[in-house]
């Protein structure tokens, strides 16, 4: 990477601005009181110390420490008298359940490869050809479009419903894998740009990943002792949901209260019933929860920490302190961190910076402190050149919890790996006390007469309009500014405001060369299956609906 500026006075400086702005807000260190241990010795651990604790509730059932650790190790011996050695890929084509959970801890000391149980015959199809897993661990249901494409993957086994019992009533597999540093698992990115990729993960990866959210938490003595409490609707086949309804928890010592899906009234039961600490969800689920009738007669008091992501809607301070208004002084809804497949997310805390609002009343969106032991900078996208602190650039990585190459393809590795960085495709700047703010990706920033319009700020700017529920901001091509914005938006129900009339109110709300020139008011914004807006789809049609220059 070459630089103008010496990288490591840089990285000296950040340091020590981020030290003193984690004091009496941040853990400074990330370290885990058991020592470094994979993730199955964590839960034989804890099956030692607390072996009737709820590891895991969900509908169907709830699994003591003991019981989780007997069944996985179980389901293990089963693998391993199927030949799966170290090494080999195992597809974990489940929902979320028990069985993920007991199929991810079997898998490790082989290689995890968790895969989307909505994908459709073409999706299922890469990701079995590329991962290349002999065994399959899936339910009844995804049999028929897993046999539509077996034929042409190298499944050889499939576990489904009827053997399960058989599997986890076999005889223990003995050592718990130990190896944090083997490959562990594929977590395939959201394809975004070309087909999904394999990133290579290690239980290393995972353990630190756990740990750093469970140090971030700043809890009292009693909240520690108990270990993290999670409500989690996430999808786990997805890393964040990985993290908060699996590794964190477990690794931890407390409880994850695993859903299957997004239900207002059964989240506000499991949070009250069961103590949570932490939950993560949308905007749109924290106001669903607070409109819902059940919320006054839960006593929510136990979480705190509620953890928001801006995907659609945006946090805002109304919000926060509706939310604390309705639920109590110790739960500030905060937003969750940066992160990425790549990354095994989770790599910065927000913790600390919600005083006056400091982390919403800044540039979108406030990702706060790395976490110990992760480093970031922000560079030139051309050179890697660090740039000075308030400047944009590209958001570069590295930290315990990088991948270490993606499965298969050397070119993109070299391409994102550079000189121990992961080179991330995201804008970000840098503030004073060295807090990371995140901006858009690359390919989605747009070039107007040659500045640079993020469509975040856009969409941040957008949602000042008290009709607008949320924003999505695409580039559009334009012969005389070379792109300009286009804007969907989605409006309060019974608004008569127009697409027109918001032209004009952002005419006067922000510089000329931000104004889209085309606002389109919309029922609703295409989403993928984990919550994003589908931007490549709003381009296409921006492409086609955009009106003449």
């Amino acid at each position: 990477m070459s630089t103008g500026i010496p990288i490591d006075a840089y990285l000296d400086d950040l340091r020590t601005r981020q030290a003193t702005a984690r004091q009496g807000r941040q853990p400074s260190a990330t370290a885990h009181p058991a020592g470094e241990l994979t993730l199955p010795a964590h839960v034989a651990r804890w099956a030692g110390l607390r072996p009737g604790r709820p590891a895991l509730v969900t509908a169907e059932e709830t699994l003591t420490y003991r019981e989780l650790d007997d069944r996985a190790a179980r389901l293990a011996g089963w693998l391993a008298a199927h030949g799966v050695r170290p090494g080999d890929r195992v597809g974990v084509f489940l929902p979320n359940g028990a069985r993920f959970v007991v199929a991810l801890l079997a898998v490790l000391g082989a290689v995890h490869v968790p895969v989307n149980p909505m994908f459709r015959a073409a999706e299922l199809r890469h990701e079995l050809r590329d991962a290349g897993p002999e065994v399959i661990v899936t339910r009844d249901a995804l049999l028929p479009v897993l046999d539509e494409v077996r034929h042409e993957t190298p499944v050889r086994t499939v576990l489904a419903d009827a053997d399960w019992s058989a599997a986890t009533a076999h005889p223990r597999h003995e050592p718990v894998a130990d190896d944090l540093d083997a490959l562990a698992a594929l977590n395939y990115t959201g394809g975004t740009t070309g087909l999904p990729k394999g990133c290579e993960h290690t239980q290393r990866h995972m353990v630190y990943t756990a740990t750093a959210i469970d140090n971030g938490r700043m809890p009292d003595a009693a909240e520690r002792g108990r270990g993290i409490v999670s409500v989690c609707y996430l999808p786990v086949f997805w890393i964040a949901g990985e993290n908060l309804g699996i590794l964190a928890p477990l690794v931890s010592g407390g409880t994850s209260i695993l859903l299957t899906r997004w239900d207002a009234a059964e989240v506000l039961r499991a949070i009250e019933t069961h103590g949570a600490s932490t939950m993560a969800g949308t905007v749109e689920n924290y106001l669903e929860l607070l409109d819902h009738p059940d919320l006054a007669r839960r006593d929510l008091s136990t979480l705190t920490a509620p953890l928001t992501v801006s995907f659609i809607r945006k946090l805002t301070p109304a919000l926060r302190a509706r939310w604390k208004a309705a639920v109590g002084p110790r739960s500030i809804l905060r937003e969750a961190s940066y992160g990425m497949t790549e990354t095994h997310t989770s790599d910065t805390n927000t913790l600390g910076f919600q005083d006056g609002d400091h982390d919403l009343l800044s540039d979108p969106v406030f990702c706060g402190l790395p976490v110990p032991g992760t480093d970031f900078m922000v560079v030139d996208f051309a050179t890697g050149t660090p740039l000075p602190l308030g400047e944009r650039g590209e958001i570069v990585v590295r930290g315990p919890s990088v991948l270490t190459r993606y499965w298969n393809a050397p070119e993109a590795t070299a391409s994102a790996l550079r000189d121990g960085w992961l080179h991330t495709g995201d804008i970000g700047v840098l503030d004073e006390e060295g807090a990371l703010h995140y901006l858009g990706r690359d390919k989605d920033m747009i070039k107007v007469k040659g500045m640079s319009v993020f469509p975040t700020e856009v969409e941040t700017l957008l949602a000042h309009h008290p009709d607008v529920v949320a924003a999505a901001v695409v580039a559009v091509p334009d012969t005389t500014s070379g792109e300009r914005p286009y804007a969907f938006v989605r409006t309060a129900a019974g608004s008569p405001l127009t697409g027109d009339e918001l032209r004009e109110w952002a005419a006067a709300t922000m510089a000329t060369y931000k104004v889209p020139a085309v606002v389109e008011v919309v029922g609703e914004l295409p989403l993928t299956p984990t919550g994003k807006i589908r931007k490549t789809e709003l381009t296409a049609r921006a492409s086609r609906t955009r009106p003449a220059p």
